[in-house]
């Protein structure tokens, strides 16, 4: 399955050349958008027709003249020693030097490797390795957004206008979960300049351009729609991406989105690929989302972001069915942060968090609504426990570096034994001395662990492994495997169609529905 990557490109290292011109040749022609006619359609009576839609804009010459100027050339230089990872920002290798594919043992072979081996070797001199980008100015002053990936690590930045001038940038401040940075530049004279304009007003179906540098070619210009919005592309906590089929290729990292008034909409970052090019799906960090961070970073060079110590996930069916929740909706709390803003307003795991200041949320929205909102400001949330609707007022904290878990408490409870449940396909047994070593669990390790799982089993299906530890079923605590078995009956007596349990592993603790369907205990 091919993931989503960043798309800056990094052309060449002292002995990449080659691999940076097969990828400037692996570029192709673009069809030109194909004019539809609009079909006739016979509509009931009780149908009503949108309104119809603007055509195809004859050209976008104007407009790309417009906003060429303000769309700028990214390059960084870092220096690179040996045994450092000198994989490029996407992870795929295409930058390292390749090894032509000789005989086994023949003397082409053995040169080669010595050769690679003296290059890369711990007596080898530090390398300079060069990575393109896109940016553009926000600020006549030399004010230029891009992206974090394209300029991380680099010894040197420099900006390259789209009139060939190149002026040296030193960075005011990056931010990590967001992928932005935001560079200054000295220049003599203003620079033109673009604004940004309002995502969350941009509708699928809209026109859009792409303006940046694939492959080192500036001042390239693209066109397309929006294909979707809201996309989790799992890049971070903070997913809300503007998807586009305006090609976008490496180098275009860190360029601008704009809709057809000029204004700047999106910033492009990564792209959906088999082979590190444009498949027609890219993703740009909305407006709404950057002009916060971006401002921020321009003041102080950091990002400061509220945060209620919660590890939460969505609300699928099978959970509120487990729940018995009418609607899956909502964030499900999987752990709560001790010491943290959510455990000093007693929310609890197994909560669900269904509303923000009297506004429906759900999980995916929960993190990136908290961070936009300022430590110190007190937000009331709605809360659905144990079948009754509370409401929790949290006073937002600001989000600490590196916020960990709360370790879980000693049990105070022992017990020996394990229970098998066909129906669903797992073993569980007691955490004693025997489970901890096997299973490498901590001490105060608390709930029962899994000790074997069926193949064909609803647990397999739901990605539970020998050694996961369960800590609560359907909300109450378990301490014994006949702890687990209980409450299982109990559910299966109330012909709920499915269970949820709290399951802790190396990756932290999340909720697991399984159906209780095919049950036979």
């Amino acid at each position: 399955m091919s993931l989503p990557v960043p798309v800056s490109h990094r052309p060449f290292a002292a002995v990449g050349l080659a691999a940076a011109l097969s990828l400037i040749a692996a570029g192709g022609a673009r069809a030109e958008p194909a004019m539809v006619a609009s079909p006739q359609v016979d509509a009931a009576p009780s149908i009503r027709l949108p309104a119809p839609g603007r055509g195809t804009p004859d050209s976008f010459a104007d407009l790309a003249a417009r906003l060429l100027p303000a769309v700028v050339n990214v390059s960084t230089t870092e220096t690179v020693k040996p045994g450092d990872d000198e994989g490029d920002s996407e992870g795929d290798g295409e930058d390292a030097p390749q090894i032509p594919n000789f005989p086994e043992g023949s003397p082409f072979e053995k040169f080669f490797h010595d050769f690679m081996s003296h290059q890369n070797g711990p007596e080898a001199a530090p390398r300079k390795m060069q990575a393109l980008g896109s940016g553009f100015i926000i600020d006549a002053s030399g004010i230029v957004v891009t992206n974090n990936h394209v300029i991380r690590h680099a010894d040197q930045i420099t900006v390259t206008l789209q009139d060939n001038t190149v002026l040296k940038a030193r960075l005011l401040g990056h931010d990590d979960r967001t992928d932005l940075a935001v560079l200054k530049v000295e220049t003599p004279h203003p620079l033109p300049a673009v604004s940004f304009g309002d995502s969350d007003h941009a509708r699928v179906g809209d026109w859009v351009l792409a303006i940046g540098n694939p492959f080192g070619l500036s001042g390239t210009v693209t066109a397309g729609i929006i294909s979707s919005r809201g996309r989790n592309i799992e890049q971070g906590p903070y997913d809300d991406f503007i998807q586009t089929d305006a090609p976008i290729n490496k180098g275009n990292s860190g360029g601008p989105l704009f809709d057809m008034q000029g204004q700047v909409i999106g910033i492009n970052t990564a792209i959906y690929s088999p082979s590190g090019g444009s498949i027609g799906i890219g993703f740009s960090i909305p407006s709404a989302e950057a002009r916060g961070i971006i401002d921020q970073l321009r003041r102080t060079g950091k990002v400061s972001r509220g945060w209620i110590g919660v590890r939460i996930q969505d609300v699928t069916q099978d959970i509120a069915d487990g729940l018995g929740l009418k609607a899956a909706h909502g964030a499900l709390i999987a752990g709560v942060e001790a010491k943290g803003p959510a455990a000093a307003a007693k929310l609890q795991v197994g909560d669900v968090i269904q509303t923000l200041n009297g506004k429906d949320i759900d999980g995916r929205a929960l993190p990136r609504l908290m961070a936009d909102t300022a430590p110190g400001q007190v937000v009331k949330l709605g809360v659905w426990r144990h079948g009754q609707e509370v409401t929790a007022s949290v006073t937002v904290g600001a989000l600490p570096e590196d916020p960990k878990e709360a370790p879980a408490p000693k049990p105070d409870t022992k017990a020996q034994g394990s229970v098998q449940l066909q129906g669903l396909g797992l073993t569980v047994g007691a955490i004693d001395d025997v489970a901890r070593q096997k299973f490498n669990l901590l001490e105060g390790q608390k709930g029962v662990v899994v000790t074997s799982v069926a193949q064909d089993g609803a647990a397999a299906d739901r990605g539970l492994r020998a050694g996961d530890v369960i800590t609560q079923v359907q909300q109450a605590e378990v301490a014994t495997p006949a702890d687990l078995r209980r409450l299982v009956d109990a559910a299966r007596a109330k012909h709920r169609r499915s269970i949820l349990f709290l399951v802790q592993n190396g990756d932290g603790l999340r909720w697991v529905p399984l159906s209780l369907a095919d049950d036979t205990k």
